[in-house]
């Protein structure tokens, strides 16, 4: 059936509005939705579902691996995730609900030199379940902060072939290629990259190692460090040893150049204190910041179920390291939030860590 002139200038502008409800809830441009509203029939419940449950493929019977050992291995873990583009750069949220004290980032400029943002967090790669959605949970995070600076622990090959398909405003460098490793993630309109490098943990039985990336952010030279400290208490005398290579690390940089370490360290305070505390130089943010108390416990097992563990166990495995440059400008930390914190539809949350986001001042 043909259309008269109003007929046909009414269902376009009803197809505008529904390809403008559509990116909106889904969080991409207006080209994506109208591809996934045509092969939809223009059905706008039916696109959405497609967009967002295109299925996540899991090996049958896979099970859950909590102890981040050297037994997890690629052929346990899922071969695909979503392959949906969208720019993370994108302002438009895809989270549809904060109540956590982070709930409203700061939103920043691209000209704006005078602030740097960076999120560490891990993200659970290892865990199966739900794994799809919690990778876009992740993600949508990602497109409402839009960091400066990623740091990712516990990602897996499909999650990085994921991230990188997804998060097309990032440059990606990797801790390593198999089982589960660390990600470094750079917004390509902010940050260069220099170079980089993986510094070994000569002894660890997970899999860990140290990795570093040395860029410039709007002209300041800055080191940045990601690692995932060997886990639970049993290797806690392997953790300070990795700690004790984190930190040495750090004095080598160079006095004119900032370093932020930030990642999952899995430490206990008394582990640190057993070392002789973080040299004068390198300051804890948290501590810095004034202890919030809002950001005191980064693994939470009293309010995070995603592990459903018999107890509940509360402590502060996230965290972030800082030493300032010697000259010129100062990079100063301003703020730290918790993110993360809101249940999935699948009645998850994206990780059973928080992820910290760090608010810094670029002060002259």
């Amino acid at each position: 059936m043909e259309l008269d002139g109003a007929a046909a200038g009414r269902l376009v502008l009803e197809r505008e509005r529904t390809c403008a409800e559509f990116a909106s809830i889904a969080g991409c441009d207006l080209a994506v939705a109208q591809c996934y509203l045509a092969e939809n029939d223009w059905e706008l419940e039916r696109a959405i579902n497609s967009f967002f449950e295109p299925g996540v493929e899991i090996p049958p019977k896979a099970e859950t691996s909590t102890n981040l050992t050297n037994s997890v291995k690629p052929e346990n873990m899922p071969t695909t995730l979503s392959d949906t583009c969208i720019d993370l750069t994108d302002d438009t949220p895809v989270v549809k609900e904060q109540t956590s004290a982070a709930a409203n980032p700061p939103t920043l400029e691209k000209e704006d030199e005078s602030h740097i943002t960076l999120l560490t967090w891990n993200v659970d790669g290892i865990d199966q379940s739900n794994l799809g959605e919690r990778a876009r949970g992740v993600c949508s995070y990602l497109a409402l902060y839009s960091p400066d600076v990623i740091f990712l622990q516990e990602v897996i090959p499909p999650y990085y072939e994921y991230l990188k398909k997804r998060a097309v405003s990032y440059t990606i460098i990797t801790g390593n290629e198999d089982g589960y490793f660390t990600a470094i993630m750079l917004k390509k309109s902010r940050v260069k990259l220099i170079s980089h490098e993986i510094v070994p943990f000569p002894s660890t039985v997970m899999m860990r190692n140290l990795l570093v990336a040395n860029v410039n952010i709007c002209g300041h030279n800055i080191c940045l460090m990601t690692s995932h400290l060997e886990s639970t208490k049993e290797y806690s005398k392997e953790r300070m040893k990795q700690l004790r290579i984190v930190l040495k690390k750090i004095q080598e940089v160079p006095p004119s150049t900032t370093v932020i370490f930030g990642g999952d360290t899995n430490l206990r305070d008394k582990e640190v204190e057993q070392i002789g505390g973080l040299p004068d130089n390198t300051l804890d943010i948290w501590e810095f910041l004034g202890k919030p108390e809002r950001c005191r416990y980064t693994w939470d097992t009293k309010i995070n179920n995603n592990l459903r563990l018999p107890y509940a166990s509360r402590l502060r495995f996230d965290r972030i390291f800082y030493r300032t440059a010697v000259d010129g400008s100062q990079v100063v930390p301003q703020s730290l939030d918790l993110i993360g914190t809101e249940k999935l539809d699948c009645g998850r949350f994206p990780s059973d860590h928080w992820g910290l986001f760090c608010d810094f001042d670029v002060i002259l």
